[in-house]
Formats: C-alpha cells, structure tokens, sequence
C-alpha cells in the first residue's frame, strides 16, 4: 500500500484557498455585517435623505451587538458600526485626505464601544424589568458620549450627529429648541431601542432574532410605551413651545458665482463681477437687500493692508450703490501672522468688523496631531501647513437700511457643524446668524448637502433666522 506525500505544488494550492476562504467568512461575519450597519444609518442623512430610517434603521446593528457571545465582543462590533457609519458620512472628503478617512474611521470608531458593552449587558435575553428599563436610559446616553466626545474640536468636530437626520421637520426640531440636536439624537436611539424590547417580547419572533428571548406581554408594554415617547416627544414640544418672536423683517442678498475654474482672475472677483452686474438703482436682483453676503474665501487680498485701499474702495461704492452693508470673506496669508480666514463688514465708510475663523476643518485647513500625521500630506491634499485660528465667536454689527441696528452672528462654513457657536452669538444678542462657505472639492458628493442641512438645525436650537451663502455648494434660508 502506497502513501502519496504532499508536495510543494499541493502546498500552493492549500495556502491559495485558505487565503481565499479567509476574505470570504470575514465578509460573511458580523463585524462585516457591522460596518454595513453603521453605513446603512448615513442614509437618513442628504442626500438620500430617507430620514425615517433613523428611527429603525439602528435595529440590525443593536441586534447583532445583542447576539455578542460577550460584552467584549459587543464592543469591539459597535466599533465596527461606528467605522462604517463614519466612513459613509465622510467618504466625501477622500480627494481631500485619501485614505485618511479610513483611518479616522478606525480611530474614531471605538468611541462606540461603550455603547456596545452597554447593549450586550442590558439587552441580552432574558430581559429583566430592571436591565429592559435601565437600557431606555443608557444606551441613548451612551449614544450622546459618543456624539459628545467626537464633537470636541481637538478630535475632529460634530459631523453627522444622528439627531441631524431630522433637519427636514420641524415637528421634531422642536426638541432642538428644548436641548438641542443632542435630544433629537437620544429621542432617535431611543426609539430603535424600543423596537428591540419590542422583539424581544413578540411570540416566536422573538426568539428567532434574539436566542433565549420569551414573550413578556409587559416588557412589550415597555417597549411600545417608550417608542410612541420617543416619537410623539418632538410634536408636543412643538404644540407646547411658543414660536419665536418676530422681531423684525430684513432682506438678505446672497451672492454665490458657482464654480469658475476657467479663468483665475475671474473667480477671483466673481462675487465682486456679479454683484456689480445684479446692482441697479439701489436694488440687487430686482429686491433692496438690508444686507449682502458673499461666500467662503469670495476674495483673495487683505482689506486692512494699504496695498489693497484701491479694492476696498470698490466694495465701500458697491455697498452705497446698493445701499446695504456688504459682508466678503478673504481668504489670505496675513503678515505677521499666518493663514487665515476673515470675515469682513464692509459699510460706504469702510470697515466695520471682522470675524477670524476660528473652528478649522480637519485635514483642509490643519492636521490634527501633524508630527505624527503630517505623512498624509505627501498622499492626499490634505492642508500643507496648519491655518491660525481666531479667537472666538463675536457679533458684528450691521446697519439696516433704514439706518437700525442688526447685530448678525458671523460663522464660516465649517462652524455650522457646532451648536454652541451659534449659541454664543445669540446669548450676545444676534438677530441673524450668517455663515459663508465654499465646497468646490466636493461638488457632486453628499458633502455639500449635508452642511447646507446644519443650517436648519443652528435656527431650531438658536430660535434666529439662519442663512448661509455659499462660493459652491448650496445658498440657503431657514426661518426660525
């Protein structure tokens, strides 16, 4: 009887299949199955916008994290959900860092693990009165660290907070107005973990989804109870919260040029070109603005430098001939100084105020942490040298065309992302709040959208009018 011996052509041959079977279980996986799970959340996002989503959509990931044969395990599976919802909600600035958005995906993703501890150890079948109420508490709040501690400038800023989803509807922005996005984002997780005690309690469903699950008629009464909370919460918030008062009427001129890439010195000035071509007789496109704002970096040269007095009187004969106070923002390298961004008042007597950008974009204007990621200049257009950021939010003071004070809150692009420079400027007594921005990198992504969204949510939170002219991207108006 003969033996045959492996040679080295069966060698190859098992070493190829088993490094085509490993790819293949690990797609098969739950931390795969994970990393869809926090994608799918994105889309309750713009630009699909299916923001009902967010109020299930959270279920399948809750539910494999409850599966977890271990509380270890259920967090290192919410870390997956946190990657894929990150990558999904900034993949849109992989020509700006390449595969940087993978790596705070994976950095940034283990925010989650709490959550995902919290889940296993509340939510694991069978379910007592005690863990069932217990989680309805925890995990939206486990939830809210996460959006919490990711929204802290040094690590990144506050993208895609869930409760963001819901920009489209002011039956639930009212709870914006009562805690801000942080409560619409609780009421959200809130509901899908409702649903899972819901599961849990349902006759043979139950058990299917989640082993070891029983038919509790009072945990379903838990559930159902918390889910109809958390959905009816934003409407009577909405019945019960007067409106904000209207104090005023202004008219505000948004000038945006689009993308001109054809001829340097014309998308230098195209603000400054359009404006002049709109201006006639004292109106700009047919209406008397109060007010005029351009977008995002609308000009390339310092205003306060006597090389330039010749262009700032430009813009002083441009305001007089509409007769409203003209808000450009430059975008330079100041002497003395260094990169920054400036928002400027411009009046028919001069300057009137300037705002200094102070919350940067991650990786286009600085490099969080650069001695140890500044590689990823050599592989992305990530930002070549950090920009200097200003000191704070401030109010300028604009006048009215009737000569009244309006005293507007001024942001630039980025800032839109986070509540409480908006709510600074409304505590110093801001009547409007303005952002100026630009997203030429981005046209065609979700990215132009998703900030143009911000906007909605600044009004509910602040209770101000909220306008945010853009160079590209999308021009837009919120009442309060």
């Amino acid at each position: 009887m003969s033996r045959r011996v492996a040679g080295p052509a069966d060698n190859v041959r098992v070493g190829l299949r088993s490094a085509l079977v490993k790819p293949v279980r690990w797609i098969r996986s739950a931390r795969f199955l994970m990393l869809l799970c926090g994608a799918l959340l994105v889309l309750a996002f713009p630009d699909v916008n299916l923001e009902y989503l967010a109020w299930f959509g959270l279920v399948p990931g809750l539910v494999l994290i409850v599966r977890s044969p271990t509380a270890r395990e259920g967090g290192v599976r919410a870390w997956w959900l946190g990657a894929g919802y990150l990558i999904a909600a900034l993949y849109w600035m992989t020509p700006e860092i390449g595969p940087g958005v993978l790596l705070v995906a994976a950095v940034f993703g283990v925010l989650w693990v709490p959550f995902g501890v919290a889940a296993q150890k509340l939510l694991r079948p069978p379910l007592s009165w005690l863990r069932a109420l217990a989680a309805l508490v925890v995990l939206p709040s486990c939830w809210l660290l996460t959006e919490w501690l990711r929204s802290w400038q040094a690590l990144g800023g506050p993208w895609a907070v869930f409760g963001a989803s819901q920009w489209q509807h002011p039956a639930v922005l009212a709870l914006a107005a009562v805690g801000g996005v942080w409560l619409i984002s609780f009421a959200l997780v809130l509901a899908n973990v409702a649903i899972v005690l819901l599961l849990q309690s349902l006759p043979r469903v139950g058990a299917t989804v989640l082993p070891g699950a029983s038919w509790r008629s009072g945990l379903a009464v838990l559930g159902l109870a918390a889910g109809l909370a958390s959905v009816f919460a934003g409407p009577l918030a909405f019945a019960l919260t007067p409106p904000s008062p209207a104090v005023r009427q202004v008219t505000i001129a948004m000038v945006q040029p689009g993308v001109i890439s054809s001829n340097d010195s014309l998308a230098t000035h195209a603000s400054q070109t359009l404006t002049a071509d709109l201006s006639r007789g004292g109106t700009l496109g047919g209406v008397r603005p109060d007010l005029i704002v351009w977008g995002e970096s609308s000009i390339a040269v310092d205003l306060t430098l006597p090389n330039y007095a010749a262009t700032l009187h430009q813009f002083e004969a441009l305001s007089a001939a509409d007769g409203a106070d003209l808000l450009v923002n430059q975008d330079t390298t100041v002497p003395g100084k260094g990169h920054e961004k400036w928002s400027v008042l411009v009046s028919p007597a001069g300057i009137k105020g300037i705002y200094i950008k102070t919350r940067l974009v991650p990786f286009g204007e600085y490099i969080p942490f650069r001695q140890q990621l500044g590689w990823l200049t050599k592989i992305s257009k990530a930002a070549s040298s950090n920009m200097v950021p200003g000191a704070g939010a401030h109010l300028l003071d604009a006048t009215d065309r009737q000569g009244r004070p309006l005293p507007i809150g001024v942001l630039i692009c980025f800032e839109s992302a986070f509540p409480d420079m908006a709510r600074v400027d409304t505590d110093k007594g801001a009547q409007l709040i303005v952002y100026q921005s630009a997203t030429p990198t981005f046209q065609g992504t979700w990215g132009p959208d998703q900030h143009a969204s911000l906007g909605a949510v600044r009004a509910a939170e602040t209770g101000r009018p909220v306008v945010q002219a853009a160079l590209t991207g999308d021009t837009v108006a919120y009442d309060a």
